[in-house]
């Protein structure tokens, strides 16, 4: 069924905002899944704070166009599935890892971040990138470090000068 330019002009507006919003974002090939797959992959994508559509790849192009994902435009050839990660930037690619594990007909052709298009041997990097959580508490640890280290540095003074006078006290 042929969509009318209402509706292409609706998916091409919530893609867009999607893309705008998105701190990266990942397309897999999907042909040879089932629908109760794809639904499966959508209802995990849910869960997981990740925008999930298939859309036309002219469609997608008009609306990748102004933001940081217009990279992607040479990649979107096929049937293609796209996923932005909106609360995580790992989140997307986080998702298809760990969907692919169960469905070898599920493919990831290609994965985008900061304006800059990645191949699908670097997904394994991105789905370990830290949530915003963990990349601030390691933040603190890394500045809490220094003067935690001058603090233990500062308390051996007083504390030597004790240790000294007990040995001189026990010697006598």
């Amino acid at each position: 069924m042929a969509l009318k330019l209402e509706d292409k002009k609706a998916i091409v507006a919530e893609v867009a905002e999607q893309a705008s919003l998105a701190l990266s974002a990942a397309v897999a090939d999907y042909r040879g899944l089932t629908v109760n797959q794809m639904s499966n992959l959508r209802k995990q994508a849910r869960e997981s704070g990740v925008y999930l559509k298939v859309v036309r790849n002219n469609l997608a192009r008009i609306a990748f166009k102004g933001t940081e994902f217009e990279c992607m435009n040479d990649a979107l050839v096929g049937p293609l599935v796209l996923a932005f990660s909106k609360e995580e930037p790992g989140a997307a690619a986080k998702l298809f890892k760990n969907f692919m594990k169960d469905h070898k007909a599920f493919e990831v052709k290609n994965l985008a971040m900061g304006g800059e298009l990645f191949g699908a041997d670097k997904l394994e990097e991105m789905s370990k990138l830290p949530s915003r959580n963990d990349a601030l508490a390691l933040l603190c640890n890394v500045l809490l470090a220094p003067v935690t280290k001058f603090v233990r540095t500062a308390n051996e003074i007083p504390a030597q000068a004790v240790r000294v006078f007990a040995a001189v006290g026990d010697a006598k």
